[in-house]
């Protein structure tokens, strides 16, 4: 759901003899020739080198771009020679889509977008968390677009002043606003829970927006830590990256909160029995971070074990 043809133009140059003005249209340009000839953008031409990209991005795509430029990988703090090439393969990738996006195909609000980064388990392409808001497109709750919508041939670059970092479950919760009670939650309770959600995993989450902790704020805030412990964890998998296409109806999920599980429902909407029998929705899924998968629930679910 979050994912033109290639317009050939030939100009030709006269020369009158009467005319000064010899000077070329300018040829249409590819997304590797427009980077090669911008000074700011030499840290990821050559990065891109080293890490044979080069003809990658070369290709037919089309693909959409988000450019550092120098300044933004010197922000990063980070000598490049220090990184691996498959971490740097990584990183380069994660600014990639695989189809055209210019700034006005971007709906106002927000949306997940897979990029061609593939280090989520089982070498699953991660997810990039895009925003518009007042014309201005912000990446992962953090980074503006700088210049949007330089045309290329074989697609089109957003340039950024600030390198896109791939992100856990964590940094996904922490750069969408919608989860701000969540991560507060996690924070709150006992566990040190967000520095587990922050492990190797992998991990399955289905995660409550804001709006489903204001429906139960006054039972929230009656839960010792303890019990927002077992709340929480009722709501992960340990130990799977479990996509929606892994679901299926009737399915009995064990979470970290064991022996407690709760059950799927496939219909037109997927749907959660807790083991209260109370039902929540799955309203958005397969939100792919680095050590696991979200997916996004507009209730919370209860446990019978608090």
């Amino acid at each position: 759901m979050y994912n033109l043809a290639i317009l050939m133009a030939f100009s030709f140059l006269f020369v009158a003899c009467n005319n000064d003005d010899d000077n070329p249209t300018p040829q249409p340009q590819s997304i590797v020739e427009i980077a090669s000839a911008d000074a700011q953008f030499s840290t990821l031409v050559s990065a891109l080198q080293r890490v044979n990209l080069v003809s990658v991005l070369e290709g037919a795509g089309p693909f959409t771009v988000f450019a550092p430029t120098n300044a933004a990988f010197d922000a990063l703090g980070v000598d490049l020679s220090t990184i691996s090439d498959e971490d740097l393969t990584e990183i380069l990738l994660y600014h990639v889509l695989g189809a055209e996006v210019t700034s006005s195909q971007i709906q106002d609000g927000q949306t997940y977008v897979t990029t061609a980064a593939t280090t989520g388990p089982d070498d699953t392409q991660l997810s990039m968390l895009i925003e518009k808001a007042n014309a201005t497109v912000t990446l992962n709750g953090a980074i503006p677009v700088a210049t949007p919508d330089v045309d290329a041939t074989n697609g089109v670059i957003h340039v950024v002043n600030q390198v896109v970092m791939p992100l856990d479950i964590v940094g996904h919760a922490v750069a969408n606003s919608a989860f701000s009670s969540l991560v507060g939650a996690l924070g709150l309770a006992d566990g040190d829970l967000v520095n587990v959600l922050k492990g190797d995993g992998p991990f399955t989450v289905f995660a409550p927006v804001n709006d489903a902790f204001t429906a139960i704020q006054s039972t929230v805030d009656g839960l010792t830590s303890e019990q927002l412990a077992k709340v929480l964890t009722y709501h992960v998998v340990a130990g799977a990256n479990v996509r929606s296409t892994a679901l299926t109806d009737g399915q009995i999920v064990s979470t970290v909160n064991a022996p407690t599980t709760f059950t799927v429902n496939l219909g037109s909407t997927v749907t959660i029995t807790d083991a209260n029998g109370d039902e929540s929705t799955v309203v958005l899924t397969d939100v792919q971070a680095t050590n696991g998968v979200i997916h996004v629930l507009n209730k919370v679910i209860i446990p019978n074990n608090l």
